[in-house]
């Protein structure tokens, strides 16, 4: 086999080694649903997610469908304040 192919096939193998490793330190996603303020109204937002879930006019409807999620999911619900900061957290595990 010619070294450069050799060389190739262990530079693969250490990448392949360093992914693994990478990932073995990362903590597990859980399924915990953020109520968020968001474009002035409400979101659910599972945590760890940049995108929601889903939008609601009211606060209250919000909550209602991250509890359901969170349910379903045996998760918790983290309801914040319109400032962001936390105003609640219902566990459902």
């Amino acid at each position: 086999m010619p070294s450069s192919k050799k060389t190739s096939i262990i530079t693969a193998i250490r990448e392949i080694i360093e992914l693994i490793l990478e990932n073995l330190n990362k903590r597990p996603r859980t399924w915990h649903q953020h109520v968020v303020p968001y474009e002035g109204d409400w979101a659910v937002r599972r945590e760890g997610n940049k995108r929601i879930t889903s939008k609601h006019l009211k606060q209250a409807t919000a909550i209602n469908k991250a509890k359901t999620i969170a349910k379903r999911k045996k998760a918790a619900v983290i309801i914040h304040r319109a400032d962001g900061t936390i105003r609640d957290r219902i566990s459902f595990d």
